[in-house]
């Protein structure tokens, strides 16, 4: 069930090994964990929320609040302040919400698209909590900021963002029911406004026809080229722009444009982000790819992920790699019956596969595998603080992606 007001209780996971397993969950944690230098306090949380010392959560409008039980007998009163977003912001976000059907079909199945959060963030409305905005509180006298008490129950919520998205909604201060409502509202005054239809055409199917039976008469194409005109002058001085850099771009250019005249459009439609990522895949050299992440304002161990994921996959890898889905159960279902006997032939101890949503995890041997949109299978590894990277490309055999992970992982 998703939050409603007044808050909402909610008991938080107990014995969790990992806090979160979505993007969007790992933020909640990442911007926790950005907010402080104390490492401490963080670990001291952690264990907390593990041992279960977290009560029952309340969720409310700029704020989540619970008991968390330390050393002493009675229980301290623990809360974590987000800034409510205003009506202004609110009326932006629901419009980007709605600008999209791929948006609203997203959240309907409890997903927070990482495309929405982009878009939001553009527009100038942070979803996603920033490190400056998490306030904790707590009754302890600790002076922590935040103590071990907020911190545990920040780690404990993560679960729960998890599996509802709209509780970042809820804590930016509207709900999953008004948030739906809304967008209906907006949808239906979109339609009553709607232009009247225009007056009909030709068929495209006749259309097509006509064109086939008298093609027109259309020039040769050249023969693309691999290299690039020098300019003939240097930018002009104070502009910040190198002749060097405007060649490298001129080189991408040229070559971006031979692949669409082969045919190939498979990024075509890319946003500003997965543009910089499919640069900086290019190896561009040191200084553009430092430029590029600080440009799309991304971490850059994420970029270095998602640039990683772009060599082995192109703009699906992208999306294999940030957005999770619910496949086909008879897909997964063969995909792990063929996994299983594979394993059985490569190792001699028990292997335990865990199946969650498009992912297939052997989680004692940090190898997991993730079903792409175009049917085929990304191996991922992960690495000592716990984070997946791609490991090496696609194949529409799973067994044969596993065996690509496994020789990477050195098994």
């Amino acid at each position: 069930m998703s939050p409603s007001f007044p808050g909402q209780r909610r008991a938080p996971a107990r014995g969790r090994r990992t806090f979160a397993a979505t993007w969007w969950g790992q933020a909640w944690v990442t911007a926790l964990e950005d907010s402080t230098l104390d490492s401490g306090r963080l670990s001291r949380g952690r264990t907390y929320a593990r041992q279960g010392m977290v009560g029952a959560v309340t969720i409310a409008p700029g704020q989540v609040k619970a008991a968390v039980q330390g050393s002493r007998p009675r229980p301290y009163r623990s809360a974590v302040h987000l800034p409510v977003l205003t009506d202004p912001q609110w009326d932006t976000l629901l419009d980007t919400i709605a600008a999209r059907a791929g948006h609203r079909a997203a959240l309907l199945d409890n997903e927070m698209p990482a495309e929405l959060v982009d878009d939001a963030r553009h527009a100038g409305v942070p979803l996603l909590p920033l490190p400056t905005e998490l306030d904790p509180e707590c009754s302890c006298p600790d002076w922590g900021y935040p103590c071990k008490h907020a911190a545990a129950l920040c780690y404990a919520i993560a679960a729960t963002i998890d599996t509802d998205p709209f509780v970042l909604f809820a804590l930016r201060g509207r709900g999953r029911e008004e948030v739906f409502a809304q967008l209906r509202a907006r949808r239906t005054a979109a339609l009553e406004t709607a232009a009247p239809p225009a007056p009909a055409g030709t068929p495209a199917a006749a259309a097509y026809a006509r064109w086939a039976e008298e093609p027109p008469e259309l020039p040769e194409l050249p023969e693309p080229t691999a290299h690039t005109t020098a300019l003939p002058l240097a930018p002009p001085p104070g502009t910040g722009l190198a002749a060097a850099d405007l060649e490298r771009l001129m080189a991408h250019a040229t070559a971006r444009a031979a692949r669409l005249l082969a045919g190939d459009t498979a990024d075509l439609h890319l946003t500003q982000y997965q543009d910089a990522v499919r640069i900086a895949a290019s190896n561009p050299g040191p200084e553009w790819f430092h430029h590029l992440i600080q440009n799309t304002g991304t971490k850059p161990t994420a970029f270095a992920r998602l640039t990683r994921a772009w060599r082995h996959g192109g703009p699906t890898g992208i999306t294999v790699a940030e957005q999770p889905y619910a496949p086909d159960p008879t897909v997964m279902k063969a995909a792990r019956t063929a996994l299983d006997a594979a394993l059985a032939e490569m190792t001699d101890s028990p292997t335990h596969l865990r199946t969650w949503r498009n992912r297939l995890t052997l989680t004692h041997h940090g190898i997991q595998l993730r079903l792409g949109p175009d049917a085929r299978w990304y191996p991922f590894l992960q690495n000592d603080d716990g984070e997946w990277w791609p490991a090496a490309p696609a194949d529409s055999d799973p067994v044969t992606a596993l065996t690509s992970a496994w020789s990477q992982n050195g098994e």
